[in-house]
């Protein structure tokens, strides 16, 4: 069973006056030339599965140049059930979400509504960039089908924030901090554990992938690589305390976790060429795939934005070729290559200035 968008309506979106689309289960493919609104529909279904802008934090920039407000509306289907999310972002005012027209108070509560994968140019950076991105990877898809791990990860980073407040203003005694460090590990062990599980299960399924791609020349093996052991937290936290108030800020935990990958045992990162390091990234995006179906139940949606102008021939027809059973909404800014393996099978769609022109 497939999960799909059935449709979008977006006001005042970004440069998108008003705007309704109507998605095909299978392939949708959005071209035009560049800055025409191809990745703000895309941005703005990502929106709806994880509550923020992939691209900014400043909600008031999703409005539209001289307008109040912006409105997005999702309605996806699940089988025989469909829900419907609505995102309400106001220029003075936190955004309104709520799905089937009940309010959403917790953003946690909104993740797994909409499931989707999202591959953009800037994954193709995820092996040879900082950490940061490499632990985002990890707890957005995380957060998307677990919601325990949802809460556990906004708690431990509400502590973590609180923590670093009271060291900067200097108000962290021995005993205030016990209490902090005390939870955050607790938090920090069960988040440890989530991702460990995550990647030791996306990495079976990204070697397979990779060794297709490379027709068996390259075994991948991805790593988890966690800051500090879970039998170790504590001490280690109670060593960095010293540093911690010097430097004013929490030196130990998950916030400064990565991952690694290796290609036939050498580190991906250091010794991959760019063509390996976009093979890693092609393989783990489909493996997450494969991931999301089975912990749901569901074909999640995958999203294209603009990758495929990045890879060489080859790479993007697997890409091609593996999009099977699953819901797909492309953006180019071109057809020709696409439309020759897929057009006859995509719904294609023209987008010029913040419009739809089939």
């Amino acid at each position: 069973m497939i999960m799909i968008i059935k449709s979008l309506h977006l006001i005042n979106y970004r440069n998108i006056e008003n705007l309704d689309i109507e998605f095909d289960q299978g392939i949708n493919i959005l071209y035009g030339n560049n800055a025409q609104g191809k990745t703000n529909i895309l941005e703005s279904i990502y929106m709806c599965a994880a509550g923020r802008s992939l691209r900014t934090h400043i909600s008031k920039e999703l409005i539209k140049f001289g307008k109040d407000s912006a409105h997005i509306q999702l309605i996806v289907s699940k089988g025989v059930f469909k829900d419907k999310i609505n995102i309400h972002i106001r220029k003075n005012n936190k955004k309104g979400i709520a799905v089937n027209n009940v309010h959403v108070k917790n953003i946690n509560d909104l993740f797994g509504t909409v499931n989707i994968i999202l591959f953009s140019p800037e994954d193709l950076m995820l092996v040879k960039e900082g950490p940061s991105g490499r632990r985002r990877y990890m707890d957005m898809e995380l957060c998307q089908i677990n919601r325990l791990y949802a809460d556990d990860l906004s708690r431990y980073y509400r502590l973590l924030r609180e923590r670093n407040t009271l060291l900067k203003d200097e108000k962290a005694d021995d005993v205030t901090l016990d209490v902090y460090d005390e939870q955050l590990v607790r938090y920090g062990i069960r988040i440890m554990d989530e991702r460990q599980k995550f990647i030791n299960e996306i990495n079976l399924k990204a070697d397979l992938i990779h060794r297709d791609i490379t027709k068996g020349k390259e075994e991948l093996e991805i790593k988890y690589i966690p800051d500090v052991s879970s039998d170790k937290y504590g001490k280690k936290m109670l060593e960095s305390r010293e540093r911690d108030i010097l430097y004013k800020s929490t030196n130990v935990g998950i916030h400064r976790d990565d991952m690694s990958f290796n290609i036939n045992g050498y580190n991906g990162r250091e010794y991959g060429s760019q063509g390996q390091q976009r093979t890693i990234c092609i393989s783990l995006k489909l493996a997450e795939v494969e991931f999301v179906k089975e912990k749901i139940g569901y074909s999640p949606i995958l999203l294209l934005d603009d990758v495929l102008s990045e890879l060489d021939r080859s790479r993007q027809m697997y890409i091609l070729n593996s999009i099977k059973d699953i819901q797909t909404i492309i953006t180019s800014t071109g057809i020709d290559d696409i439309a020759d393996n897929i057009g006859k099978r995509a719904n294609i769609m023209y987008v010029e200035n913040g419009d739809i022109k089939k």
